[in-house]
């Protein structure tokens, strides 16, 4: 491999100055947009010898035939600059968004002889007061029908309003309830931009104090026995209190402030938007979006609040983030540029903008969550990513059985191992199995000893039962069910695939294990989660599998899902031994070990507090403290809860 790209430039012709920089393939296409404070600095890291690359990285350099830059003044032009290029090309290694869609408003045009709402995605109609704005066109429109329940104003579109005041006659919304303009006869022109301004300012404002003189107006009106007002003001009330119900309190009054929550993994990332305003959440949007080279959270939040406040919508005076990037200043002023005043950037780390930033991190959390689940639902994609699969590993067949190992372990201890298996691009889960290791020298140990007693079970198909291994954990469901002898022959079913955590070492381990078992016809590969590589045992270089492509997706799915289940193992396990040492000390019942557990939250924090603070504990006296205190100092290593 060479040392690193034939195009590189000369030294010294790279500037030192702030810029924009492009990689181009051979056809002139662009591939990548990025912005540099130092574009020297920057690109010296692209043309570092190829094998110290992340991988990623490593393709997309290799893609490429040539690098262009372009100098500007300061950081913020080159924010711009970078902004303009990336939606004026679309480069296929910058992050790919889902959802490029613009957001909805409630616009009121006030420049209109009867002004009326609508809901538009288009910003900049002349003389509109804009209103949001709201995650789905249905949301807006909700709250539309509530207010013009409060504030009756017109909604017909300008050609039938025309028409109505020219005949006379009002027009069709008018005529089923559905505008209140002038040409309904009901107010004048006058009256309505009235109820216009009443409107404008109720959004603007959204004092709840019109609940109070709705209800007062309401009581009065029955009191002389107007029932026909009562129940008109009976009617507001209820869409006054529905609008506000919708729009929970959750900062202080006057606060205005975006909340984004991010949450990613290697292969995609999910954004979930909070929209405050007045201090009332006014909108909440989430899209996802599919990582392309290596990028560190604080990368991911400047590209998506470029994103974000690219097309129509206007950053308030403050943005909360998880985490600020590394050019946050000049970030601040392109958003300052966009919203036409000051913008401060914020990573909250305690208090009410906090907590609202976790609540939207925990949403990005489940979007990424329902995306995968979704994307693995999709029968199209499951078996393209098995016919995909069957082809870079150079399968005879599809592997339409995959079984995944991992194995997990605490400092060398409590050693166990999972095996989850996929058919069909789906999860069996009452055929996942548990195991226990009861010694091992490293993780290629494990996974040899792991593989060597799954493998003896293949000869139970051909008649040929495997012998009861004592120290094995082969008889657990992923339920914790002990596996009956019935049930037990499926455990013999042959796999095409069996897939291992780890890289060439594991796979070197998995490989004599099959050798030493004797079976042939399946096929083995390990998945390294750093660089997300594809590793055979017959191979000096992994299998590299485009970024976005399913049979990656499925790959990290399965080996996630290992892992999980090895991790759960061990977490029971685990909890099972810190019962086991608290139970052994004289006087101690299973109410004082769960308030011990409770006030230390682990065995090895417990190990650490003197016999005055084990004292302290509620039914714990300093006789049993100081029994307590010798056990835990005659039970060798700590036990980490």
């Amino acid at each position: 491999m060479a040392a690193t790209v034939a195009y590189r430039p000369r030294p010294g012709e790279i500037p030192t100055d702030p810029g924009v920089y492009r990689f181009r393939d051979a056809d002139h296409r662009v591939l990548y947009v990025g912005k540099a404070k130092s574009l020297r600095a920057r690109l010296s890291n692209y043309f570092a010898p190829l094998h110290t690359l992340h991988e990623r990285t490593r393709r997309m350099v290799t893609t490429a035939a040539s690098v262009e830059w372009t100098v500007v003044g300061n950081d913020i032009e080159a924010l711009q600059l970078e902004y303009t290029w990336i939606k004026e090309f679309d480069p296929p290694f910058n992050v790919k968004y889902r959802d490029d869609k613009s957001y909805p408003y409630l616009a009121v045009t006030l420049a209109d002889e009867a002004p009326r709402a609508i809901v538009t995605r288009r910003r900049g109609i002349p003389g509109a007061k804009y209103f949001g704005p709201y995650p789905k066109v249905w949301a807006v429109n909700e709250t539309l029908d509530l207010l013009l329940k409060l504030f009756p104003i017109r909604t017909c579109k300008d050609s039938d309003y025309k028409r109505a005041m020219q005949s006379g006659k009002p027009c069709f919304a008018g005529q089923i309830g559905r505008c209140f303009g002038p040409c309904s006869g009901a107010v004048t022109v006058e009256e309505h931009r009235a109820n216009v301004a009443r409107f404008v300012a109720f959004m603007q404002n959204q004092d709840r104090r019109i609940v109070t003189v709705l209800e007062q107006q309401m009581r009065a009106a029955a009191a002389v026995q107007d029932y026909e007002t009562a129940a008109r003001r009976r009617d507001e009330l209820q869409a006054a209190e529905s609008f506000f119900e919708k729009s929970a309190v959750v900062l202080r009054e006057h606060v205005d402030v975006d909340v984004f929550g991010i949450d990613h993994d290697e292969l995609a990332a999910a954004v979930h938007l909070f929209t405050v305003r007045g201090g009332r959440v006014r909108g909440v949007h989430s899209w996802t979006v599919d990582t392309e080279l290596d990028m560190t959270l604080g990368d991911l939040v400047d590209s998506v609040v470029q994103h974000a406040y690219g097309a129509d919508l206007r950053p308030p005076a403050e943005v909360v983030v998880p985490a600020l990037p590394d050019d946050a200043e000049a970030l601040e002023g392109w958003l300052a540029d966009r919203g036409g005043r000051k913008v401060r950037l914020r990573a909250a780390r305690r208090g009410d903008k906090a907590a609202l930033l976790e609540t939207a991190t925990q949403n990005a959390r489940q979007t990424l969550m329902l995306y995968k689940t979704r994307r693995s639902a999709d029968f199209t994609a499951r078996s393209r990513a098995l016919e995909d699969i069957q082809e870079s590993l150079g399968m005879a067949d599809a592997p339409l059985r995959i079984e995944c190992f991992d194995v997990s372990h605490l400092s060398g201890t409590n050693i166990v191992a999972s095996m989850v298996v996929f058919e069909d691009g789906l999860p069996r889960k009452d055929e996942y199995r548990r195991f226990t290791i009861p010694s091992s020298s490293d993780d290629t140990d494990s996974i040899h000893q792991v593989l060597t007693r799954r493998l003896a079970h293949l000869g139970e198909a051909a008649g040929h039962p495997a012998e009861a291994d004592a120290a094995s954990d082969l008889d657990v469901t992923a339920e914790g069910e002990v596996v009956s002898s019935a049930r037990r022959s499926k455990f013999a079913y042959r796999p095409n695939l069996l897939v291992v955590d780890g890289g060439r070492p594991q796979v070197a381990a998995a490989e004599r294990a099959l050798r030493e078992a004797g079976v042939q016809g399946v096929y083995l590969c390990g998945i390294a989660k750093r660089l997300e590589e594809i590793w055979t045992p017959d191979s000096d270089f992994p299998v590299i599998l485009p970024r976005n492509s399913d049979a990656l997706f499925l790959f990290q799915r399965i080996r996630d899902e290992a892992h999980r289940f090895a991790i759960t193992h061990q977490r029971q396990r685990r909890k099972r031994d810190i019962a086991t040492v608290l139970s052994e000390v004289p006087g101690l019942g299973p109410a004082r070990v769960k308030a011990l557990l409770k006030h230390f939250g682990s065995v090895a924090r417990l190990r650490q507090a003197d016999e005055a603070a084990i004292g302290e504990v509620p039914g714990v006296g300093p006789t049993l403290a100081a029994a307590i205190r010798r056990h835990l100092e005659g039970t060798g290593r700590p036990v980490d809860d």
